[in-house]
């Protein structure tokens, strides 16, 4: 074992600054999430189809967008990039916030997408810290990401039943502005200049190599099955439960603080282990379970037993593959691999929530609940097949273990 190694005062600084620039940027997102269904289902246009898209409309163009300003984010700097996906976003939230139909908030969702960031912010992470402390600055990225969510999956249910959706868009607007301001004051001004800096063929195989594409895959099904859930659960709850709208949030914050202490044990897990297939594993299981339980349960404490394991899978999960992709594809063309990462989650964001409105329409919740099956068993799959394998360049204390890696996936 190797003793562990502190972040610098530098690094210290620009994780936790990161860390809060992401929490506000996605905090605004996630609140839509246990609201849209809901609230959106009387505006003028919507329909289980309308609904799917304007949920996953934000998704298709941070998909369309995520590979090439990872790209330029390599080329001409992160902070440039970040501060035009922050002005996008904040656009779009205004103009979903004074939408009158559900194709207003469906527009709006698009241009918020336009701001996509998310593999700049994540390069830009890594570029900050040494390569024995990427692993830990990632999982502190993700984590604040999951903790995002928990605050949002409360916050979302309680400022629309008092203010209406439109509040929830126009408090996204301001958390963009937040987010604004954190990056033209707060962030430090000059990263850690990266000491992995490799070109030619070295950065496409760790693009596409050392089982990438698995944890590309894996981001997409998660961020997919999420969308469908989110879909269906909450009107469940409202329609099939009698669980007053008001009440959600009281819901919410009660399986998320049960969810915590097993997410974080298998967090601390995934940072332990010479290959985190097992760990990921271990999320994805009740993920799976839990979205079963929330979108198609016969009674009450089965739906919060399914909200208790769905978020303990999210929390994980979040956390785990990108600090996962930041230790398989170091180097001066990480934005490049957090490009494909971000495109395979936000392309999940929009396919799961337009997939889901289709067959929510066709074929109603036990159609879902096919969908969900066949997913979640090419997922497993999937992580089954490919090790996940560590380069050799990066230390082993970086993941807690001495033990030698397996050679046969480089």
């Amino acid at each position: 074992m190797t003793p562990p190694d502190p972040f610098t005062s530098d690094e210290r600084r620009a994780i936790l600054t990161l860390g809060s620039l992401y929490s506000f940027r996605m905090l605004g997102l996630f609140m839509v999430l246990p609201v849209l269904g809901i609230y959106a289902v009387d505006l003028p246009g919507a329909t289980p189809e309308t609904l799917g898209v304007a949920l996953g409309a934000y998704g298709l163009t941070q998909a369309a967008l995520q590979l090439p300003l990872g790209w330029l984010s390599d080329r001409i700097g992160r902070r440039p990039v970040v501060i035009g996906g922050l002005l996008l976003f904040i656009l779009g939230s205004v103009i979903a916030a004074s939408a009158e139909t559900i194709y207003g908030i469906i527009a709006g969702r698009f241009v918020q997408g336009g701001g996509a960031i998310a593999a700049a912010l994540a390069a830009l992470a890594a570029d900050y810290t040494r390569d024995s402390q990427r692993t830990k600055a990632m999982a502190i990225v993700g984590a604040s990401v999951g903790l995002s969510f928990v605050l949002a999956i409360v916050l979302g249910p309680e400022i629309a039943a008092r203010f209406g959706l439109g509040a929830v868009f126009s408090l996204t607007a301001c958390l963009g502005l937040v987010g604004l301001f954190i990056v033209l004051v707060a962030l430090p001004a000059v990263p850690v200049a990266p000491a992995d800096t490799v070109r030619g063929d070295w950065e496409v195989s760790h693009v596409f190599g050392g089982g990438l594409p698995v944890l590309y895959a894996s981001v997409f099904l998660l961020h997919g099955l999420m969308m469908a859930t989110f879909l269906i659960a909450p009107k469940a709850l409202t329609d099939g439960l009698q669980v007053p709208a008001d009440q959600h949030s009281v819901l919410y914050l009660g399986t998320v603080v049960l969810s915590l202490p097993p997410a974080l044990l298998i967090m601390r897990w995934g940072r332990r282990v010479a290959d985190p297939r097992a760990p990921i594993i271990a999320a994805i299981l009740p993920f799976i379970a839990g979205v079963l339980l929330t979108i198609h349960s016969p009674s009450f404490w089965f739906v919060v037993a399914g909200f208790v394991l769905l978020f303990t899978g999210i929390n994980a999960l979040e956390a785990l593959l990108p600090a996962t992709v930041s230790r398989l594809a170091p180097g001066a063309r990480r934005g490049t691999a957090m490009g494909f990462f971000a495109t395979s989650q936000f392309l999940g964001i929009f396919v799961g929530g337009a997939a889901g409105g289709i067959v929510l329409g066709a074929g109603g919740a036990t159609g879902v609940v096919f969908l969900v099956i066949a997913c979640c068993l090419l997922w497993l799959a999937l992580i089954g097949i490919r090790p996940l394998v560590i380069p050799m360049t990066t230390p082993l204390a970086t993941v807690g273990v001495a033990s030698k890696i397996d050679k046969s996936g480089e």
